[in-house]
């Protein structure tokens, strides 16, 4: 049986937000997800504590490009590893200063806390992984299912009965709610449910979440997502239509989504991890877009 380590990277000093995965391999450690720099530290200390050194992971494979999920995979680069992510994302890596420069906007002066450090990619590491793609190590075989809606340079990846998700499965920690990550400028509810259906249709037993952890009933968490998909979407609508700005937006829709947890009960220290994993403020902007593509008929 394949062991899957689960490391939390303790993201702003708080369990259970971001987790990376070592997977155990004939032909050594592999790593999923390398979260942003800014947890490194943390990254590496769990690396050792499994066993291993940096050095050792010399295949890292990536959902999608986000600082939270990509940021420190240069830092893996730098020790000759093989950076594994859809090809729309491979140029980002390359060349990060577009997507630093763009993340840039939304978090400001909060950069270097938040996500730390992120440096250009060698091309000759970088391998780009699209649908019904295979990745080998010995016996480890990892089926690569194409997953946008989140991200056009989503990625999720079939492990025996086990997939991998990124952020197209959604977030949830613990025995929480299913909630969705929103960011600009990528999300498309329809091309959405239509990477849902297709992680249904290879049958997982369990989901492993980079917010957060192993989930044992998928089915479940997609009929969640897609049930808070639609109506996160459905509240930011009527603001949309009457040109309502995003950041008179933000405090009602912040006040929405903490409401909804309280009235499931989650407890202030436990609202507060799902803000770190998935903050409610990022998500008004995403799906102000998303209804303006929508109505431009350009998704």
């Amino acid at each position: 049986m394949t062991k899957i380590h689960c490391i939390d990277l303790q993201f702003k000093h708080e369990e259970h937000s971001i987790a990376s995965y070592l997977v155990e391999t004939e032909q050594g450690p592999v790593l999923i997800e390398s979260g942003p720099f800014s947890t490194f530290e943390v990254l590496k200390e769990g690396i050792e504590k499994i066993g291993y050194q940096i050095k050792d992971i010399q295949n890292v494979i990536l959902t999608h490009i986000h600082f939270d999920h990509a940021g420190a995979a240069w830092k893996f680069a730098e020790h000759s590893a093989k950076i594994y992510v859809h090809p729309i994302g491979v140029p980002h890596l390359e060349r990060p200063e577009k997507l630093w420069n763009s993340a840039a906007q939304i978090y400001g002066d909060e950069m270097d806390t938040l996500w730390g450090e992120m440096k250009p990619i060698p091309e000759d590491q970088l391998v780009g992984v699209k649908d019904g793609d295979v990745i080998e190590f010995g016996d480890t075989v990892f089926n690569v299912l194409y997953t946008p809606g989140h991200a056009v340079h989503h990625n999720a990846y079939l492990l025996n009965d086990s997939l991998f998700t990124g952020d197209v499965a959604g977030v949830k920690i613990g025995n929480g709610p299913v909630v969705p990550p929103c960011p600009p400028p990528d999300i498309d509810l329809a091309t959405w449910k239509q990477s849902i259906q297709k992680m249904r249709a290879v049958n997982p037993k369990k989901l492993y979440l980079t917010h957060f952890d192993v989930h044992h009933h998928p089915d479940e968490i997609f009929d969640q997502l897609e049930q808070t998909l639609d109506e996160w979407a459905h509240y930011i609508r009527p603001f949309y239509t009457d040109h309502i700005p995003a950041e008179d937006i933000v405090p009602l829709f912040v006040a929405y989504t903490q409401k909804n947890y309280r009235d499931l009960g989650l407890t202030q220290e436990q609202i507060q991890t799902y803000e770190y994993a998935n903050p409610s403020w990022m998500s008004v902007n995403g799906l102000l877009r998303y209804w303006k593509l929508k109505d431009q008929g350009r998704i």
